[in-house]
């Protein structure tokens, strides 16, 4: 069975959200996490959470839907919703994965959501093959390994990325570095930090023991860390 995936609906028009929310409750593979009305509501959401796939407006006041592709460093795959279809081969050039045209139909809405699965798949043989995340640390770019990486710390808009060796101070996001690593082998367990699953020796009610650093666990997190963990154990 496929893993279920964190979707967001962006949108400024009530009976799109009650459209789509309908469409995502009929898929057990996707799980709808959050509902923004505007592009500010989005990039304000995406700067704390990861999500797998956002069903995006193109025609909204304030930020359009492609001004938010623009404005986002990074932004999870896309599938765009409009009346409009100007903007199709436009869209393309961010990592749009389909184009849904208003009134949007079931079958339309299943078609596109296969071939989201479609490009999981194959980010999933390109995670096999990872070793190594290139980040910028001094104003150069290095190769951190990740079989060395033990749990990387938000420190604003730099990342503190603890290894076996050292401590290095990366010019990136933690969102952006999140992206960056295979899904099964790191997890964020709290808004600020994302540990290597497989380096955590000890877990306490509020955190996760690494070479005797206690890091906390957010409680959105806690139950997601907790299968994860007995996973690991099977």
């Amino acid at each position: 069975m496929r893993e279920t995936k964190k979707c967001i609906i962006v949108d400024d028009e009530p009976a799109a959200h009650y459209v789509l929310a309908n469409y995502i409750k009929q898929n057990p593979q996707l799980e709808l996490v959050f509902q923004g009305y505007n592009g500010i509501e989005a990039m304000n959401y995406l700067r704390e959470n990861t999500v797998d796939l956002m069903f995006l407006d193109i025609n909204m006041p304030e930020i359009s839907g492609m001004e938010l592709l623009k404005i986002l460093p990074t932004h999870p795959k896309t599938i765009l919703t409009t009346a409009y279809s100007e903007f199709a081969l436009e869209s393309y050039d961010y990592g749009v994965i389909d184009y849904l045209l208003k009134p949007i139909y079931f079958p339309r809405f299943l078609k596109a959501i296969d071939r989201f699965f479609a490009t999981e798949n194959v980010r999933k043989v390109e995670e096999e093959i990872i070793h190594s995340v290139s980040v910028k640390v001094d104003g150069y770019f290095i190769e951190i390994e990740l079989e060395q990486l033990l749990f990387a710390q938000s420190f604003g808009n730099y990342v503190k990325l603890h290894t076996t060796k050292r401590t290095y101070l990366a010019s990136i996001t933690t969102t952006e570095f999140e992206k960056c690593l295979p899904e099964k082998s790191f997890m964020r367990v709290h808004k600020s930090y994302i540990v290597a699953l497989d380096k955590i020796d000890a877990t306490e009610k509020d955190f996760i023991v690494i070479k005797n650093e206690r890091i906390p666990i957010g409680i959105t997190y806690r139950r997601e860390l907790t299968d994860r963990l007995k996973k690991l154990e099977l």
